[in-house]
């Protein structure tokens, strides 16, 4: 008897349709009860008329990005909307940040993503007390770059090339012989903490190799920078080399494209084999105008706001009300385009109240003519859609959800 794995189901069951999808992804827009919100969440507390009037005609649930209780990164919570299992898939950042930004990444190249850090010292050990350098316009990043650029360009025979993303983020890549990726990340996630030292794991003569290029590059970046104000000193994350997946296409039978502000997220959708869009502008409306320009040209379309996750981050629940409610304002242009199915969700939940990415279960909405509204729902938050008829799922099976109400499923034979 065969046993399938989802990959292979999708390839045998996906076919072709004349139907459009959009996922639009709200990046952290879970949350959690804010006091000054009467306990509401920030999604809750939003004045979101034509999302609620949406979840009436919809049906809307949670998911899980990974598993109950793990809190899940950026690039696991996307894998996972777009059906690669985040527990079998899973590539470092420095990787997507590299994608993101067009970088031509070689066989063999160890990419890493880089934060512009504020560190104190107390004698020689840095002690970090801001872990964004007060999140520097990409402008200020550019010219740190150069100046990290123009100091270092070889470690031990390896080229080491440097280039800007965007706010505090940078990628560092690695060129050279005998290379791993096996390294941990040396950003401890809080403040008041030293740097964590670049380890290798596992412990082999390549991981151990880069681990050692990275602590002198390390030391080199603070000596380069010692005279800045703010970005003095870098955590690097996200060792990694570029893998080789079944792409997107293959696995659905899907035109796919992405319309994404931030570099990662370009990155991420690039590595699956989505055509990433060019357009002017960063705002949720100039996302929006791009996705309508190219609305004949495509049958799936990503679309990705990162705000809800950067107030998040920042602890500020106004800031992530207001996103939410930005967003809502320039639903009714989606729905115009009349998309044969729309679902919006998040990659994973950011609380304002927490400051980071939770555990907590994300909200989804989803959209299509074959739907099964509920009566009783009211709007969309998180406890309305904990009592939705979609359920609570794993974020990976969303994408055979859309496939079905999008007809282009055939029926399993067992």
């Amino acid at each position: 008897m065969r046993e399938w794995t989802y990959e292979e189901l999708m390839r045998e069951l996906t076919k072709p349709a004349n139907t459009k999808i959009v996922l639009v992804v709200l990046d952290g827009l879970g949350g959690l009860p804010v006091p000054e919100l009467g306990g509401k969440t920030e999604l809750e507390a939003a004045k979101t008329p034509n999302l609620d009037e949406l979840a009436k005609r919809s049906m809307i649930g949670l998911l899980d990005p990974v598993l109950p209780g793990i809190s899940p990164g950026s690039s696991a919570g996307h894998f996972a909307l777009f059906g690669y299992d985040p527990l079998r898939y899973y590539v470092g950042r420095g990787v997507l940040e590299a994608l993101g930004i067009g970088f031509p990444l070689q066989e063999g190249d160890v990419a890493i993503r880089a934060n512009f850090a504020t560190a104190k010292y107390e004698g020689n050990q840095p002690i970090i007390v801001d872990r964004r350098a007060g999140r520097p316009p990409t402008e200020e990043t550019k010219r740190l770059c150069a100046k990290l650029s123009e100091a270092i360009s070889e470690i031990d025979g390896v080229k080491v090339l440097i280039e800007p993303v965007k706010e505090h983020r940078f990628v560092v890549v690695l060129r050279g012989e005998g290379l791993g990726d096996g390294v941990r990340d040396t950003d401890p996630q809080v403040t008041d903490k030293p740097p964590l030292p670049p380890q290798p794991d596992p412990d082999t003569p390549e991981n151990r190799r880069t681990a050692e290029i990275a602590a002198k590059l390390i030391d080199q970046i603070a000596q380069a920078l010692r005279d800045e104000p703010k970005a003095n000193y870098a955590l690097l994350r996200g060792f990694a080399k570029r893998p080789t997946w079944i792409s997107f296409g293959e696995l659905y039978k899907l035109n796919a494209c992405c319309i994404a502000v931030y570099p990662m997220y370009r990155g991420l959708a690039q590595l699956v084999g989505m055509k990433v869009l060019d357009f002017e502008g960063d705002t949720i409306a100039d996302e929006i105008s791009a996705l309508k320009r190219v609305w004949n040209d495509y049958d799936f379309f990503f679309v990705h706001i990162k705000p809800t996750d950067s107030r998040g981050e920042d602890g500020n629940w106004q800031g992530k009300v207001a996103v939410i409610e930005e967003f809502d304002k320039n639903l009714p242009d989606i729905l115009a385009l009349n998309p044969d199915v729309l679902a919006i969700t998040g990659d994973h939940s950011t609380p304002a109240m927490y400051r980071a990415h939770s555990w907590h279960p994300v909200p989804v909405l989803l959209y299509s003519k074959w739907v099964i509204p509920d009566p009783t729902v009211e709007g969309f938050g998180e406890r309305a859609c904990a009592k939705g008829t979609l359920g609570r799922i794993p974020a990976k099976f969303l994408m055979s959800l859309l496939l079905a109400h999008a007809e282009r499923l055939e029926r399993y034979q067992a």
